[in-house]
């Protein structure tokens, strides 16, 4: 059994290293409005075509010590530690959620956020075409495994006789995690215009969580954004205190939304489960 999981757990982790490497591609391609398919890698500095034996993930940059083979010029370590990342995302999702569609599922969505992260991190921006095509694959996914809200439950046992197929059931949590989620940033957003009259959070922002809720459902997306908020003012504040940032400074929102993203997937429901415990106390 044992001997089973690791090898498991090797091969998920070489998938996911090998998926870090394309998700590098589309972390340097998409800000840029460049194909993520052709042409083929290339060295940034002197533009020379990166051999497929320099482009095995991870790998390829510890042997040429981050350098490039041809121009000796310094390759980001952002590469390794994108593919590393992605790589130990994968295994925490197998883990968690074995073989199975909803590990599938989890694994396209911490490609998804670790996309969006590292982005906004970097150009402050989130684009279109990674939350647009993440939405879409949340509200699939729904079909065949839905989100553990319970909320659509809630509602068919309130309006119907009986309650619908599984698959209907998903949707809508799905389709409520998204509209819910992202009208309430939208609100917030559209409110501190009106009150600041400049922009302190980003449409992009608004479609990122429309993308988590859809995949996380309306409970946990709630929590979503309650967590990257206080990871965002926790951050701002050390900005502002030790690296005497202005107020005005401009923090990745993105970024934040999507590390508490990640850790309400994998500690958000006992969470959720804590709390709701409370709420029925008499």
């Amino acid at each position: 059994m044992l001997v089973s999981l690791a090898f498991d757990s090797v091969m998920v982790f070489a998938f996911g290293l090998v998926a870090g490497s394309f998700l590098n591609v589309c972390i340097w391609r998409l800000p840029k409005g460049e194909s993520i398919v052709r042409p083929a890698s290339k060295c940034p500095a002197c533009g020379a075509r990166i051999q497929p034996y320099d482009n095995i993930p991870l790998m390829s940059w510890l042997v040429l010590g981050g350098k490039c083979r041809k121009c000796k010029a310094r390759i980001s370590a952002l590469y390794p530690v994108v593919e590393l990342l992605t790589g130990l995302l994968f295994v925490a999702c197998y883990l968690a959620f074995g073989l199975t569609v909803a590990a599938a599922k989890w694994a396209v969505f911490s490609a998804l956020l670790v996309v969006l992260v590292v982005i906004d991190a970097r150009e402050r921006i989130l684009p279109d075409g990674v939350n647009f095509t993440g939405l879409g694959l949340g509200l699939a996914f729904s079909l065949v495994s839905g989100p553990s809200d319970g909320t659509a439950r809630w509602l068919a046992n309130k309006i119907f006789a009986y309650p619908p197929p599984e698959a209907a059931l998903g949707l809508v949590d799905a389709l409520l995690g998204a509209a819910v989620g992202s009208g309430l940033l939208w609100v917030v957003a559209e409110g501190y215009f009106r009150l600041r009259g400049r922009e302190g959070m980003g449409l992009g922002d608004v479609k990122m969580i429309a993308m988590a809720g859809a995949f996380l459902g309306l409970k946990r997306t709630l929590l979503t954004i309650l967590a990257g908020s206080l990871l965002g003012s926790v951050v701002g504040l050390v900005m502002i205190g030790l690296w005497k940032k202005g107020s005005d400074y401009e923090l990745p929102f993105g970024t934040f939304l999507g590390g508490a993203a990640l850790l309400v997937l994998y500690f958000g429901t006992p969470l959720l489960e804590w709390y709701q415990t409370l709420l029925a106390m008499p």
